[in-house]
């Protein structure tokens, strides 16, 4: 029992870094999702029982999810080019960044990137350098969209699948559904945490972009495409608040010295305001204080880069739980 116990830890331990290493963490992910998701509305189903009838609801239900997920991330694709996607956003960064270090002393606007041209290089470097598995252009965005795809309907089998862990002859089978079940249980716990959280700073930040600043004659560009890129990057913990303010202080900063430091102000007061549901609602969940989550998440971006900071705050979650169950026994 300790051997099969033992061996199902290892082959966990060697799937994580593969997943990671080999940038298949888009493919896991979207596996995971609808996972999740068919699971807890199966639970739901008026059906129950293990007959064909609840196979075949099941089965529907798997394939009405993955076909949901499908759409919005084409719905989401579709929005984002119609806005001229994130290049239009770096374009306007990149030309308050040219303005601003114009009207700051040397000794400050040396640390300010020279032109829109060396932001918009640096930008491509870091993506280059940190997001081989994220290109939505060319064979490697194909690849990943195939991945993905591919994730979603694994996702959906194994959401119809049943394990029987009371199989005596399959032990090891058994403490290895256990790795997955705890795995999908902490994806499952931190997502829906930080969906929460992504849903508070995205509220208030369309909240101050579209009714705050407005009411002071005050418009700054892009707003929708700002608040779709704040509940995006409001999924990453800790940091993903951070920089889309960041984002909003700079072009606050292209309408006036004053609207870039209330900008700044609120990127404070959120941001302090996000450690205190990331302890209230992550912290609950997945007994993890923001700090922890912060240590981990540099530690593997140290390692695997982007993917590692993607993949920290589940994996952490992931082994909080192995290693309480282990004292338990």
């Amino acid at each position: 029992m300790q051997r099969n116990l033992l061996s199902s830890y290892v082959l966990s331990v060697v799937a994580a870094v593969v997943v990671l290493k080999f940038n298949l963490l888009p493919t896991v992910l979207a596996g995971m999702a609808v996972h999740v998701v068919t699971t807890k509305l199966a639970r739901r189903l008026p059906i129950k029982g293990e007959g064909a009838a609840q196979e075949a609801a099941v089965i529907a239900l798997s394939v009405a999810v993955v076909a949901s997920f499908t759409a919005a991330g084409f719905g989401l694709y579709s929005v984002m080019k119609g806005f001229q996607g994130f290049s239009a956003l770096l374009e306007a960064s990149a030309e308050t960044l040219e303005k601003v270090r114009q009207s700051l002393p040397e000794s400050m606007a040396i640390a300010l990137p020279a032109s829109a041209d060396e932001l918009r290089e640096n930008a491509v470097s870091f993506l280059r350098e940190n997001g081989k598995g994220l290109s939505s252009a060319g064979a490697a965005g194909v690849i990943t969209f195939v991945h993905i795809v591919i994730g979603m309907v694994i996702g959906g089998m194994t959401s119809i699948a049943r394990v029987r862990v009371a199989d005596h002859g399959h032990s090891f089978l058994a403490e290895l559904y256990s790795r997955a079940r705890m795995l999908t249980d902490s994806f499952q716990k931190v997502v829906f945490a930080q969906l929460k959280i992504s849903l508070v700073n995205t509220a208030l930040t369309a909240c101050y972009l579209a009714v705050i600043l407005p009411l002071f004659d005050v418009h700054l560009p892009m707003v929708t495409l700002l608040v779709m890129v704040t509940f995006l990057a409001g999924l990453i913990p800790v940091i993903g608040n951070l920089i889309s303010n960041s984002v909003i202080v700079i072009l606050s900063l292209g309408t006036s010295p004053m609207v870039g430091v209330a900008s700044l102000v609120f990127l404070v007061v959120v941001h302090k305001l996000e450690y205190f549901l990331n302890a209230k609602i992550i912290g609950h969940e997945v007994n993890a204080r923001a700090w922890e989550l912060l240590c981990a998440m540099v530690t593997l971006e140290a390692v695997f880069g982007l993917h590692g900071v993607i993949a920290a705050p589940v994996l952490y979650a992931w082994l909080k739980a192995e290693l309480t169950q282990t004292q338990s026994i």
